[in-house]
């Protein structure tokens, strides 16, 4: 199938990452312009997506650069690894990791919106993750629902513009996921299949608009309503 991506630009939040990276190389192979951007070295565009000043400069770059901006993917965040086991109740660092992930997602999202209503097209994916769906660790299901909730009320508002939000939630990531889903648990998802689902959601094909789609098995032995 054509993604018809051969004439977009995308940019890609946290786009040096394990899965920013991913989705960067797929959607240069489906023939799109792609720029990274990570507040450290390696990426196109320096983007903090804490500071909105630095999110506005980015997004100023793109389009003086490539006169439009059609997706945008926020992958950023701090990896669940480096969560502290002992504090996940912690109000603090449940604070912090709101923070670190949708709250960036929120930033970056409400940024482009204007430009791409302007120009009847976008599409916005979040990466949040199944543990929304998970108790047991407060601070990684607060963040991903977060996220998950404020794409979707950004879905709604942008509604019938040519604009889409949806969120992608993988379960635990590895380069080569497991065919085992055990009870209670989300299968496993490699980058590479995250970044596939990406590609097909920003692109003209897709017309789907404020869903929280999982990659591997969503979680085994719940129903979700």
């Amino acid at each position: 199938m054509d993604l018809q991506l051969s004439d977009r630009v995308a940019l890609v939040v946290g786009g040096t990452g394990l899965i920013g990276t991913a989705v960067a190389d797929t959607l240069r192979a489906e023939g799109a312009t792609v720029v990274t951007a990570a507040r450290g070295d390696g990426a196109d565009v320096v983007l903090d997506a804490s500071d909105t000043d630095s999110i506005e400069r980015a997004l100023g770059r793109v389009l003086d650069e490539h006169g439009r901006l059609d997706a945008v993917v926020v992958t950023a965040a701090p990896a669940a690894q480096t969560l502290d086991q002992s504090r996940l109740s912690d109000p603090v660092q449940v604070a912090e990791a709101v923070e670190g992930k949708a709250m960036a997602f929120l930033r970056v999202a409400n940024a482009v919106i204007p430009s791409m209503r302007e120009a009847g097209f976008g599409r916005i994916v979040g990466i949040s993750g199944q543990n929304a769906l998970l108790t047991g660790n407060i601070t990684g299901s607060v963040r991903n629902a977060a996220l998950t909730i404020a794409a979707k009320n950004l879905a709604d508002e942008v509604a019938g513009t040519g604009v889409a939000v949806n969120v992608v939630n993988p379960g635990p990531v590895t380069d080569a996921p497991s065919s085992e889903v055990p009870a209670g648990k989300p299968g496993e998802s490699s980058p590479q299949q995250i970044a596939d689902l990406v590609a097909f959601l920003v692109s003209p094909r897709s017309s789907t608009s404020g869903e929280s789609i999982a990659t591997g098995h969503k979680v085994r032995g719940a129903v979700f309503l």
